[in-house]
């Protein structure tokens, strides 16, 4: 058990959400714990209870309650393997970030009965860098194209991007019926209350503002396969959008259509078809950053037996 522990916050910090420097302080303490403790005010800021999203500033005096921490409290640490995988799935490294080719199937952060993630592999492979943080997130089942900094400095860099609308994000995703040109989505978002895990995102007026484009790039007998460019970064936005169109994401088990998803199957589709393929920014000072992230092979070869039924079929276009 620890001791009660003052932590006073240098400028390097300055900015962040507290959850997710306590996340990164307190090593081995579940999600659902730390959230507790900040309901409960035990943790507190210049002596006073604070949200969870509050933002740090420089100087301010952090009180930690005496707790017990475990390094496997949800089950472990990430497998050799699973650190192999990751490192092999790194696309672009620098002294200031990487970019990796997150997997499907594998969150990007520990929490909510989960060991770990992408982020806690990251660590786990490089311990002697400390300040490892998304720049962003992908849904779990989502693969691709994901920015991970080494510098506070770097970080608030890239979010700052990311407000203006400076960091282009391309995704590649299969949605059911045809598109014959590009379709472009201006819905506001919002969470549903009480839903939890089953469809958490909607369509509302009083949601936020949100603008996906879809753009066809291969058709197959009922599939299009789009080009998908988001303008703003929503939870769950292309697929609320892409089932709000009528066209939902195939192989989506929240929003989309499970009798398309069925027929899928045949295919060997087992997951959501969805993908970062490419992501571009400019640092200040430095040159455009431009990376790609390949299709994988399983979805590559769903879209080869859809080209080849459709080819049986004799619609090619």
């Amino acid at each position: 058990m620890s001791r009660v522990r003052h932590i006073q916050i240098a400028s390097e910090y300055e900015g962040q959400r507290l959850d997710n420097f306590l996340l990164r302080e307190l090593k081995g303490l579940p999600r659902t714990r730390l959230y507790r403790l900040l309901r409960q005010g035990q943790v507190r800021v210049n002596g006073g209870r604070v949200r969870p999203e509050y933002r740090l500033r420089r100087g301010d005096r952090l009180r930690l309650p005496p707790m017990r921490l475990r390094e496997r409290e949800l089950g472990g640490a990430p497998s050799a393997r699973i650190l192999q995988r990751i490192e092999q799935a790194v696309l672009y490294e620098n002294e200031q970030l990487l970019i990796l080719d997150k997997p499907s199937g594998l969150a990007v952060h520990g929490g909510s009965g989960l060991a770990y993630g992408v982020i806690e592999a990251i660590r786990a492979r490089r311990p002697g860098t400390l300040s490892l943080d998304l720049a962003h997130r992908l849904d779990r089942d989502t693969s691709g194209c994901l920015i991970i900094t080494k510098r506070r400095e770097t970080l608030q860099q890239i979010h700052a991007l990311m407000r203006s609308n400076q960091v282009e994000k391309r995704y590649l995703a299969l949605l059911k019926g045809k598109l014959e040109s590009a379709m472009r989505v201006e819905a506001p978002l919002e969470r549903r209350p009480g839903q939890g895990l089953l469809q958490p995102m909607r369509v509302s007026s009083g949601g936020r503002r949100a603008l996906t484009v879809f753009r066809p790039i291969g058709r197959y007998c009922g599939w299009t396969l789009v080009n998908v460019v988001l303008h703003t970064g929503r939870m769950h936005q292309i697929r609320v959008h892409a089932a709000y169109s009528g066209h939902p994401v195939v192989g989506d088990e929240r929003y989309g259509d499970p009798q398309a998803n069925h027929t899928l199957r045949r295919f060997g589709l087992r997951r959501l078809f969805l993908h970062a393929s490419r992501v571009a920014f400019a640092l200040p000072g430095q040159d455009k950053l431009v990376v790609h992230a390949a299709l994988g092979e399983e979805l590559a070869t769903v879209l080869q037996c859809l080209r080849e039924n459709a080819a049986a079929e004799g619609d090619t276009r």
